[in-house]
Protein backbone atom coordinates (compact mmCIF):
# COMPACT_ATOMS: atom_id res chain seq x y z
CA UNK A 1 0.00 0.00 0.00
CA UNK A 2 1.40 3.31 -0.93
CA UNK A 3 1.59 6.50 1.46
CA UNK A 4 -0.81 9.08 0.72
CA UNK A 5 0.62 12.03 -0.28
CA UNK A 6 0.56 15.67 1.22
CA UNK A 7 -2.08 16.75 -0.61
CA UNK A 8 -3.95 13.88 -0.04
CA UNK A 9 -3.40 14.06 4.09
CA UNK A 10 -4.16 17.41 4.06
CA UNK A 11 -7.29 17.79 1.88
CA UNK A 12 -9.93 17.54 4.83
CA UNK A 13 -7.90 20.16 6.50
CA UNK A 14 -8.57 22.36 3.79
CA UNK A 15 -12.42 21.83 3.93
CA UNK A 16 -12.30 22.22 7.36
CA UNK A 17 -11.01 25.59 6.82
CA UNK A 18 -13.24 26.98 3.93
CA UNK A 19 -15.98 26.02 6.37
CA UNK A 20 -14.31 28.22 9.37
CA UNK A 21 -14.14 31.16 7.06
CA UNK A 22 -17.44 30.96 6.02
CA UNK A 23 -18.68 30.44 9.26
CA UNK A 24 -16.73 33.29 10.84
CA UNK A 25 -18.05 35.63 7.82
CA UNK A 26 -21.77 34.72 8.83
CA UNK A 27 -20.59 35.40 12.74
CA UNK A 28 -19.26 38.74 11.87
CA UNK A 29 -21.60 39.82 9.78
CA UNK A 30 -24.32 38.88 12.53
CA UNK A 31 -22.30 40.19 15.01
CA UNK A 32 -22.12 43.54 13.37
CA UNK A 33 -25.74 43.87 12.25
CA UNK A 34 -27.41 42.66 15.52
CA UNK A 35 -24.91 43.15 18.45
CA UNK A 36 -25.83 40.19 20.35
CA UNK A 37 -22.62 37.93 20.82
CA UNK A 38 -24.80 34.58 21.31
CA UNK A 39 -26.74 35.07 18.18
CA UNK A 40 -23.71 35.84 16.43
CA UNK A 41 -22.01 32.54 18.02
CA UNK A 42 -25.40 30.34 16.57
CA UNK A 43 -24.94 31.74 13.16
CA UNK A 44 -21.47 30.92 13.55
CA UNK A 45 -22.56 27.11 14.34
CA UNK A 46 -25.29 26.51 11.90
CA UNK A 47 -23.06 28.16 9.12
CA UNK A 48 -19.79 25.89 9.71
CA UNK A 49 -22.50 22.54 9.87
CA UNK A 50 -24.06 23.64 6.77
CA UNK A 51 -21.00 24.53 4.87
CA UNK A 52 -19.43 21.44 5.81
CA UNK A 53 -22.49 19.39 4.97
CA UNK A 54 -22.51 21.02 1.39
CA UNK A 55 -18.92 20.79 0.72
CA UNK A 56 -19.24 17.15 1.18
CA UNK A 57 -21.60 16.38 -1.10
CA UNK A 58 -20.03 18.41 -3.33
CA UNK A 59 -17.23 15.87 -2.49
CA UNK A 60 -18.97 12.79 -2.96
CA UNK A 61 -20.35 13.91 -6.34
CA UNK A 62 -17.11 13.79 -7.75
CA UNK A 63 -16.66 10.57 -9.49
CA UNK A 64 -13.05 9.09 -9.02
CA UNK A 65 -10.74 8.88 -11.82
CA UNK A 66 -8.88 6.20 -13.55
CA UNK A 67 -6.14 5.55 -10.85
CA UNK A 68 -8.36 6.12 -7.79
CA UNK A 69 -10.90 3.59 -9.76
CA UNK A 70 -7.94 1.11 -9.83
CA UNK A 71 -7.12 2.21 -5.77
CA UNK A 72 -10.78 1.17 -4.89
CA UNK A 73 -10.85 -2.56 -6.88
CA UNK A 74 -7.69 -3.24 -4.75
CA UNK A 75 -8.62 -2.76 -1.66
CA UNK A 76 -11.72 -4.39 -2.06
CA UNK A 77 -9.84 -7.53 -3.30
CA UNK A 78 -7.70 -7.48 -0.55
CA UNK A 79 -10.83 -7.21 2.03
CA UNK A 80 -11.66 -9.83 3.65
CA UNK A 81 -15.36 -11.63 2.59
CA UNK A 82 -17.32 -11.88 5.90
CA UNK A 83 -18.87 -15.09 6.87
CA UNK A 84 -21.84 -13.87 7.67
Amino acid sequence: MSKPSRREILKPVELLVMAAIAAVFTGVIVLMSTREPVIALVAFGVAFVVTLVVIAMFVLSIKPDDIERHEIDDEDDETPVSPH
